[in-house]
């Protein structure tokens, strides 16, 4: 067996059952669950639509590199997105069509990190397990990148040691932040793809949550926004991860691209060719279609609002909890243990939320994710806005 996979901790979700399985909630409240980031908005027909008119492909087999015209609607929605020249991406070589970001953020680091040179992969803290697990089945070390709520719930990239960025082969960054909602600036980014090119390591951008955001007329920026601003037109050094789930809601779809460095890509395409993970040419029909519709994600996004906008008032009354640029989770502090919290909430409430010291690891001293869950805004606005007013009626009997 593979040595590495004794290193691998347990899921967050298998831990959360864990900490629930003894405890029998109130029969008379039906469950809300709010520790998945699972979206539950209804997928446009548009994409239902285009995935039923194409069953035919399931005849053929597809291509690693997907059909041209999916790779263009990609490209043309990275333009538009991102505000790049036209020409700037080239669906040839800038694009590669994935089966959703899990799949590619994990079997990115296996194609990119040589682990004969005592590699370090650099990740937030907290941050998607699939990060760390990737890194270390890799042959790499994690290292973790404290977020701090004094800088606007973002990683201290400053701080961080020249020796470890010389050390550094992969950085996985997340903007908006899973579970911060924390957006990550284009002067950031920038200088973020200075340090790459210093040090020669490859920046992963974890974008899916790129299309929820609170300000209609401020959109996250994207790597390879911040990197053509400045002259990197080849987006050396660059790639980003984007997907269908959130922005379409599509989770079951598992349908996403990987854009960015043609080189990175290049042998990104030969890994995935042995990978044997083309994407169905029914799914691609479907991705295409929501690639080239915006009123969708538009009405997605002010879906996510009015919950934000019924539900953190409700709750930021009697807890500590910030309003996330993006992104549909929220971090609030717990006035006790965040296991003990998320514990005594279900047997009290029979609401589920996700403890913050399971999407995180003791750093420097510290977790970060102690005294936070995390909750995800996904079900209907109506159980939502419930789930507040539970949660406001447990609050009390902690003190």
């Amino acid at each position: 067996m593979n040595p590495y996979l004794a290193d691998l901790q347990p899921y967050p979700f298998e831990k959360l059952a864990q900490l629930k399985d003894d405890i029998v909630p109130p029969a008379h409240l039906p469950h809300i669950g709010l520790s998945i980031g699972e979206p539950r908005h209804p997928t446009p027909p548009l994409v239902s639509e285009a995935l039923i008119a194409h069953l035919h492909g399931l005849t053929t087999y597809p291509a690693t590199k997907g059909l041209a015209i999916l790779r263009q609607a990609i490209a043309a929605w990275l333009c538009r997105r991102f505000s790049l020249p036209a020409e700037s991406i080239d669906p040839e070589c800038h694009v590669l069509p994935v089966n959703g970001t899990r799949e590619a953020l994990f079997s990115f680091a296996q194609c990119v990190v040589d682990p004969s040179a005592a590699p370090l992969v650099l990740m937030p803290n907290p941050f998607y397990q699939i990060y760390e697990g990737a890194a270390l089945l890799a042959g790499a070390k994690p290292y973790f990148l404290n977020i701090r709520r004094e800088l606007g719930f973002l990683p201290d990239f400053d701080a961080v040691p020249e020796a470890i960025w010389r050390q550094c082969q992969l950085l996985y960054i997340c903007s908006p932040g899973n579970p911060t909602g924390a957006v990550i600036g284009l002067e950031r980014l920038q200088r973020l793809i200075e340090q790459a090119d210093r040090h020669s390591f490859i920046i992963a951008s974890d974008e899916c949550y790129s299309e929820l955001y609170r300000d209609e007329s401020a959109p996250p920026p994207g790597l390879l926004e911040a990197a053509y601003r400045m002259g990197n037109a080849d987006f050396r050094r660059c790639v980003v991860f984007h997907s269908l789930s959130k922005r379409s809601n599509a989770p079951g779809l598992r349908s996403g691209f990987v854009a960015g460095d043609a080189e990175v890509l290049k042998n990104f395409a030969l890994y995935r060719t042995y990978h044997g993970c083309a994407m169905s040419v029914p799914v691609q029909h479907a991705s295409i279609a929501a690639w080239n519709d915006e009123s969708h994600v538009r009405e997605n996004r002010e879906s996510y609002r009015r919950k934000f906008s019924a539900v953190h008032p409700l709750l930021s009354e009697m807890m500590d909890v910030d309003m996330p640029a993006g992104g549909f989770y929220l971090w609030p502090r717990t006035p006790v243990d965040d296991t003990a919290f998320a514990r005594g909430l279900f047997a009290a409430s029979n609401v589920t939320v996700l403890p913050g010291s399971y999407l995180s690891r003791e750093s420097g001293g510290l977790n970060p994710g102690t005294h936070r869950v995390r909750m995800a805004l996904v079900a209907p606005l109506a159980e939502c806005v419930e789930a507040a007013h539970r949660i406001r009626e447990f609050l009390p009997t902690l003190q």
